[in-house]
């Protein structure tokens, strides 16, 4: 199979699956007319990580690399009316966008977007002892991820689910001697993933209008 292919079932998959949402297509297209990168998850990645939510109850939510505010929606979504999504975004063109978006959707009152570098954000979290987050979803610049990953198991709790998006990279995760950060960054991730016996994880290879790439699901126990 080629992209090409990948993209028709994708649409084909969204087509029988989800419903016409103009708070979701309004977001995708004031991201696209603002000029921010079209990164966002798709619509049925998006769902899945509403369902995931779903399914563990999630009170509290953290996201990491909020972009337009697409999968942020689709998260805070998934929360009960006293759930709460906090989404950290380095960028504060994209934090504003982001905001505009949440806002249309009437999601204002559950999401707070914070602006900064992710690793200074999360050590404040831990430094004031905020509670812990139920669901953690991962999609920022990889080469962090190993920091990041540090900083949210000290966020989580028992039950706590943490899912990273963009772990394949093409298929270049298997490549030892790739000196991409990307790629050195989600290796990284991996090994200390493996390393932590209170995490059980696992991983799946995706394809479709978001190419060759895949996601990691992990639980703490």
């Amino acid at each position: 199979m080629d992209e090409q292919q990948w993209m028709a079932v994708d649409e084909y998959l969204c087509e029988r699956t989800q419903t016409p949402d103009e708070s979701l297509d309004a977001a995708l297209k004031s991201s696209v007319e603002a000029g921010l990168p079209t990164i966002n998850v798709a619509p049925n990645q998006g769902k899945l990580l509403n369902m995931l939510a779903r399914l563990r109850g999630a009170r509290r939510i953290l996201e990491l690399g909020t972009l337009g505010g697409y999968s942020t929606i689709w998260l805070a979504r998934a929360l009960p009316e006293d759930g709460t999504l906090l989404t950290l975004e380095a960028v504060e063109h994209h934090a504003d966008v982001a905001r505009r978006n949440i806002e249309r959707a009437g999601l204002s009152g559950v999401v707070s977007v914070i602006v900064g570098d992710a690793v200074d954000t999360m050590q404040a979290f831990v430094r004031d002892g905020i509670p812990p987050f139920d669901f953690v979803f991962l999609d920022a610049d990889k080469q962090s991820y190993p920091a990041y990953l540090r900083l949210v198991l000290r966020l989580s709790r028992p039950g706590t689910v943490i899912v990273a998006d963009n772990v394949v990279r093409g298929g270049r995760v298997t490549e030892a001697q790739n000196s991409d950060p990307a790629v050195v960054g989600v290796r990284a991730f991996f090994d200390m993933l493996a390393a932590e016996k209170d995490v059980c994880s696992t991983a799946i290879q995706t394809v479709g209008s978001k190419g060759w790439d895949g996601f990691s699901i992990s639980i703490v126990s």
